[in-house]
């Protein structure tokens, strides 16, 4: 069950991957977005604003690196197994899904616009995050057994 929790959080990793590489392909090139879903049709707004930059980094570029550590991560998990690197993997998506929500929330309260792709990698970050969960329980404690006597 383990493992294919692990090979969930590839998979996973992998489309955000290829979220944030398209989002960073069309900043590079300056070329418009598809976006016309329902009521999603606010990409381009949300990607030219002042908020998709940090430290005139874009936004998708932080998108990119973090998954590419998550998948390396969780292919390293498949290998060693180590409660260490579920540890990290579960730190590496807490932090991801912190910055989900802080930019979800700017992308209501500050432009008013919404980015279907930047929703998808919120989304794709939360399910990291439960199956990181899954692998590893974090309240679980693991008592060494004593010697008999």
């Amino acid at each position: 069950m383990k493992r294919l929790g692990v090979v969930g959080i590839l998979v996973l990793a992998f489309l955000g991957l290829a979220d944030s590489a398209y989002l960073a392909e069309h900043e590079a090139s300056g070329t418009p977005l598809l976006c016309n879903i329902q009521n999603f049709s606010g990409c381009n707004v949300v990607a030219t604003s002042q908020y998709s930059h940090i430290f005139g980094i874009p936004l998708a570029e932080f998108g990119v690196l973090f998954y590419s550590i998550v998948f390396v991560l969780a292919a390293l998990e498949l290998v060693i197994f180590d409660r260490l690197l579920r540890r990290v993997l579960q730190m590496a998506a807490l932090i991801g899904v912190a910055a989900s929500l802080y930019f979800t929330l700017v992308q209501i309260f500050f432009i008013g616009a919404f980015c279907i792709y930047c929703l998808a990698s919120a989304l794709i970050t939360v399910f990291i995050l439960i199956l990181a969960s899954l692998i590893e329980p974090v309240g679980r404690n693991v008592r060494p057994t004593l010697p008999a006597a």
